[in-house]
C-alpha cells in the first residue's frame, strides 16, 4: 500500500521519529506496530518495511503540521 495511504492514519509519536531518522537501517517496535497500524506494511510482510519512495514522501511531501 502506498504511504500516502495511511500517513495519515500513523500516530503523531512515530511520524516524527521517521522524520528525525530518515532512512534509519532499524525502526523500533513501537514504530512498526503504528505503520502497521494504520494500514501500512507490516513488519512480518516485506523484509522492508519502508521503502525508498517512501522515505522521500516522509523527506519531501510530508508536513510537519499533522
Amino acid at each position: 500500500m502506498e504511504i500516502f495511504m495511511w500517513w495519515l492514519d500513523l500516530d503523531l509519536a512515530s511520524k516524527e521519529w521517521l522524520r528525525e531518522n530518515l532512512r534509519a537501517d532499524e525502526i523500533p517496535l513501537p514504530v512498526l506496530q503504528g505503520i502497521a497500524e494504520a494500514g501500512g506494511p507490516r513488519r512480518e510482510d516485506v523484509p522492508q518495511v519502508l521503502a525508498d519512495a517512501d522515505w522521500d514522501f516522509i523527506e519531501i511531501q510530508s508536513e510537519f503540521v499533522d
